[in-house]
């Protein structure tokens, strides 16, 4: 009998999720995929099939008052009823932290809730809502396995020099050190890449995740070495709403100067600041591109600029550069973006083919690129699913 692997990413406000059906290998291939979202709001769940078409889809007014839970279950009978005749064996999640411990996949008990529920102030936006569907698939469908896949997880094999900030050493025994994230695409690109260029594969290589969440990861020989993100998901480049690196004396200033307390730092840090915050007019990359507005474009410089100096940075932590890897919804879509970091490599050994580039072609360099740039789609859902399996096969 088939086996169905149910992929859950879940969010403040959403549960995104992807249906894959094996034959009990390692290869699961996707079958459907949607979203519940409008949580707390007016929900609305939406299932797709491969190709895009409708599969269903449900709304509910805003003052439903249905809970995580109560749309869980609604997600979770659907599955069950579009199986077509496979049986559902486990449900991988995404979990961003993993905390210095856990440095591959792991079945979900108790005591492993209980663990990652203390990462919560690491992750304060992503961690509970990635741990709230656990508890409730728990209660839902007890006899469900189910995986933790963490984005820090790759990143474990960063160097402990690459890991630790200049803190007292209490603290950074206690876990204050640089985790990265993203890992989970950051591993699915590594793996990617080997099947494309498997000599670049084997060599140095720059990783662009550039979406809302942004960040980059130094990959040499296919391990992560270092990673622009750190303790928290708010460090290194600028983000959609989020800061990237900021000197900590500004926070001291928001607290003393400004009289601010953590709350509304906080919210300054992760939700109002980035391109939000530079240009005053969004956090979407393709409605800065569009406007014609002097503060859009310097929000875009500085993103730009950022990664620039990101790539020198992280090529200097591995001592060369085979590759640059460009993903996520910003990296695989925008040609401008690519284009500005790209032209302003030229002394990394990057040369741009402008048609390809605007082409979103695989490779957007040109032939005598000493390194070559690679445009690769993510797919973390596919990476969780194939951790899923590993762990039902150990």
């Amino acid at each position: 009998m088939k086996e169905g692997i149910l992929v859950i990413n879940a969010g403040s406000s959403s549960i995104k999720f992807s249906l894959y059906v094996g034959n009990g290998d390692d290869k699961p291939v996707l079958k459907s995929k949607g979203q519940v979202e409008g949580i707390n709001v007016a929900p609305h769940f939406i299932a797709q099939g491969v190709d895009g078409t409708v599969l269903a889809e449900q709304r509910w007014p805003a003052d439903s008052n249905l809970l995580h839970q109560d749309l869980l279950k609604h997600l979770i009978d659907w599955v069950e009823d579009h199986l077509d005749g496979a049986r559902l064996v486990a449900a991988g999640h995404r979990v961003v932290h993993g905390g210095p411990r856990w440095s591959a996949p792991a079945r979900i008990t108790d005591e492993l809730l209980d663990e990652l529920e203390s990462f919560v102030p690491l992750a304060p936006l992503h961690q509970p809502h990635n741990l709230a569907p656990i508890r409730a698939l728990s209660r839902i469908h007890p006899d469900l396995t189910q995986v933790a896949c963490f984005d820090t997880a790759f990143h474990r094999t960063n160097p402990k020099v690459a890991e630790t900030f200049a803190l007292p050493r209490e603290l950074t025994d206690e876990g204050v050190r640089r985790y990265g994230f993203h890992g989970l695409s950051y591993e699915y690109i590594a793996r990617r890449l080997k099947e494309i260029a498997p000599d670049k594969a084997a060599g140095k290589v720059v990783v662009c995740h550039l979406g809302s969440g942004a960040s980059m990861c130094a990959i040499d020989s296919g391990r992560s070495v270092a990673s622009t993100m750190g303790f928290t998901a708010l460090d290194g480049l600028p983000m959609g709403t989020r800061t990237g690196a900021l000197d900590a004396g500004v926070v001291l200033y928001l607290l003393q100067q400004k009289g601010m307390n953590a709350a509304e730092i906080e919210t300054l840090l992760y939700k109002k600041s980035g391109l939000l915050g530079v240009s005053g007019i969004s956090n979407d990359m393709r409605v800065l591109l569009d406007s014609t507005d002097a503060h859009a474009a310097e929000a875009v410089d500085l993103f730009c600029y950022r990664i620039r100096r990101e790539l020198g940075s992280l090529a200097g932590a591995m001592g060369g550069l085979d590759a640059v890897v460009f993903t996520a919804g910003i990296g695989e879509r925008s040609a401008p973006v690519r284009g500005k970091v790209c032209n302003g490599a030229g002394w990394l050994g990057i040369e741009l083919d402008d048609s390809a580039n605007a082409a979103n072609a695989e490779v957007i360099t040109a032939p005598t690129s000493r390194v070559p740039v690679f445009v690769i789609p993510t797919d973390e859902e596919m990476m969780i699913a194939k951790h899923t399996r590993a762990v039902l096969l150990s």
